[in-house]
């Protein structure tokens, strides 16, 4: 096979060509490559590919060729020097923690998560000998505090999910760095399009490519990406030997949908932002969260290391999980569900679905309130999505 011109292309050039391998048959589109295993020509050449004296494919659990364009696609857009895929996001993000972690070691991590994700660091870890603190995400000085001489590693979403928070990356990076713990960037809610973290100190960048990247609500899929050393120092084996593997079509689905990532993550950014103004000033609201509004709580660290705003949007509605499930049967073109990052328009109540796990008073640390939605922009028409938006807040 042959691999596309290597040339420094600009990010919507290289989400239509980077990675690309061609077989024989010099295909125009990606191939999709349905195997389990690959033939040898010789017992030697077998040998010499299972101990890696040659390179070429051994097993489609860790190795296949459609997994290896979609991991250098994702590489080279997020510019990362390596990519390693895995079936879920929760997947991503559970390898990422434990390659980074050993018996005896400790984590920080912001309090404001997904669900899952807290769930990993307080109950998983701490069942092979890792402890962990969890701290404000959003104040230095509690980052500072938490540190100790056997942490390892640093975790933490932003924007968050699902209150929209902002944390510096930057700054965290640079207390993580000086015990020598590495920093892992969940960059989910801010796509690889609008914030960088490996640029701006972090270690590791994980995603859920079920969400922006696949963005049609069709597979599931994850990936970590950080440098050439970390992934093979602590990725490569622990992948290979376990097996949390991305499937080749799903693959094949995630590198076709990269091709349009730009042009759909413009489009529901600009809708994300068109609702957030148009419902701002609403009466049925208590409260409103969108990056891209100057009344953002972090907007002064937004400006420095994101590019944009997000697709999603929260804000709570009066009256509490009363008000907030007349709102959600109030909607008749915006779909309840628990995804985000869909080329359809979403809305969530995470009180009884993504953070349900939490008990009140950490929700109410986390500003979960019981009214709280959040709602993931898709493609159709912004005005449509208002007046549905705008016809459920009357039901409250």
């Amino acid at each position: 096979m042959s691999e596309a011109p290597k040339k420094t292309y600009r990010p919507e050039t290289r989400l239509v060509h980077a990675g690309t391998l061609r077989s024989q048959f010099n295909e125009m589109s990606e191939g999709l490559f349905l195997t389990q295993g690959y033939k040898y020509d010789s017992a030697e050449d077998c040998e010499a590919r299972f101990s890696g004296k040659t390179p070429g494919y051994v097993y489609s659990r860790y190795s296949n060729p459609t997994m290896d364009m979609f991991e250098k696609r994702m590489a080279s857009l997020e510019g990362a020097e390596a990519a390693r895929s895995t079936a879920t996001g929760m997947a991503a993000v559970t390898t990422a923690l434990m390659g980074l972690v050993k018996a005896g070691d400790h984590v920080v991590a912001a309090k404001a998560l997904f669900g899952s994700c807290r769930y990993v660091i307080e109950e998983w870890l701490p069942r092979f000998g890792v402890s962990s603190t969890l701290v404000n995400g959003s104040d230095l000085g509690a980052w500072k505090a938490a540190m100790r001489k056997n942490t390892t590693a640093c975790f933490m979403e932003t924007p968050t999910n699902p209150t929209l928070e902002v944390y510096d990356i930057a700054a965290v990076a640079d207390i993580a760095h000086e015990v020598g713990a590495k920093l892992v960037i969940d960059n989910v809610f801010a796509t690889p399009l609008y914030q960088s973290p490996l640029k701006l100190g972090a270690d590791v960048v994980v995603y859920s490519a079920t969400k922006h990247i696949d963005g049609q609500g069709r597979v599931l899929g994850g990936v970590i990406l950080s440098t050439e050393k970390i992934i093979m120092d602590h990725y490569h084996q622990p992948l290979r030997q376990t097996g949390p593997s991305l499937s080749p079509f799903n693959s094949w689905v995630m590198l076709k949908s990269l091709e349009t990532l730009q042009v759909r993550v413009e489009k529901q950014t600009a809708n994300a932002g068109a609702v957030a103004n148009a419902l701002a000033g609403s009466t049925k609201i208590n409260r409103l969260i969108y990056p891209g509004r100057s009344d953002h709580p972090q907007a002064a660290i937004i400006a420095k290391q994101m590019s944009a705003g997000s697709t999603l949007v929260a804000f709570e509605v009066k009256g509490g999980k009363e008000g907030a499930f007349r709102f959600l049967n109030g909607l008749s073109l915006i779909g309840i569900t628990n995804n985000l990052g869909d080329s359809k328009s979403l809305v969530t109540h995470p009180m009884t679905t993504t953070h349900q796990r939490l008990t009140p008073e950490q929700r109410a640390e986390l500003g979960i309130g019981d009214g709280l939605i959040r709602f993931s922009a898709g493609l159709e028409h912004q005005d449509d999505l208002i007046e549905d938006l705008l016809a459920g807040l009357d039901k409250v």
